[in-house]
């Protein structure tokens, strides 16, 4: 076989290898392969309770630790309006996968039937309605809780970021600007906190959004705007052609979600590492 075509031959298996979900540069599944890629996953995930100052009941919390000899980094990762699900459990398999322990706190702990959480509502749309009905000020005091028992962690570096996705994207911005230790904050196609808080915004903001989603996209230029202004760091992605929650749905949108997920999520990755060294 000629040199060249060799290379180029290796080239292509070690992206496809590359891509796969669950491996260590991979991309998180789509939905549809979430709950398999958990199935087979080589790393150490649990469900552990956080308590919460003043709650009645703890957030019970998806933890999946990194394989690496050395402390990591803490990355919070908020689900959608969805609530948790195996999809967004995966993403936290993946983000162990490279390199950090990975939290995903179940936001309706204690709002469910009998003090449970996401998994014990009746429907999807019973989920989206509790969820809507969550106060930003149990969020916050949710997600400081999750953060501070990262930080206790005898495995954590002592640095800690946030990843939100839709609902959670935004939880994800809101955060940033309420909490000033935070290291770095990903936003997944979710809307800006209100222009107000960006000037308590602390901490690296990344923003990536569907090209097909204006109304989230639609508030990304006067944020970029005021964030710029205010000489906070905010860089905005949007792939054309791209919807809402591309990165659960990458068998959508004619192959545009499926492009988007593959130049975002290595972008994610990137962002986290120089953030959170």
């Amino acid at each position: 076989m000629k040199p060249i075509l060799f290379a180029a031959l290796l080239s292509i298996a070690s992206s496809a290898f590359a891509s796969d979900p669950g491996t260590p540069g991979g991309l998180p599944p789509g939905e549809k392969g979430a709950k398999a890629v958990l199935e087979k996953s080589p790393r150490h995930g649990e469900w552990v309770e956080v308590a919460v100052p003043g709650a009645k009941t703890p957030l019970r919390s998806y933890i999946v630790y990194p394989e690496r000899k050395d402390k990591a980094p803490v990355v919070i990762v908020i689900h959608e309006i969805f609530g948790e699900s195996d999809w967004i459990r995966s993403v936290t398999d993946q983000l162990a996968a490279d390199g950090f322990i990975a939290i995903a706190p179940d936001m309706l702990s204690g709002h469910g039937k009998d003090g449970g959480g996401t998994d014990t509502f009746a429907s999807r749309d019973d989920v989206v309605k509790a969820i809507r009905d969550l106060k930003p000020e149990e969020v916050t005091a949710d997600v400081n809780a999750v953060r501070a028992y990262g930080a206790k962690l005898p495995a954590s570096s002592g640095k800690t970021a946030t990843i939100g996705f839709c609902w959670g994207g935004g939880q994800s911005f809101a955060y940033a600007a309420s909490q000033p230790d935070l290291s770095a904050a990903v936003v997944y196609y979710g809307t800006p906190p209100a222009p107000e808080a960006l000037a308590k915004v602390a901490c690296p903001v990344l923003g990536l959004y569907g090209g097909n989603d204006a109304r989230v996209t639609s508030t990304v230029e006067p944020t970029a705007a005021a964030m710029k202004k205010l000489g906070k760091p905010y860089t905005p992605h949007v792939y054309d052609g791209a919807g809402h929650g591309f990165l659960r749905a990458q068998d959508g949108a004619n192959g545009a979600n499926q492009k988007a997920a593959d130049q975002a999520w290595p972008t994610t990755i990137e962002f986290l590492r120089v953030n959170t060294k």
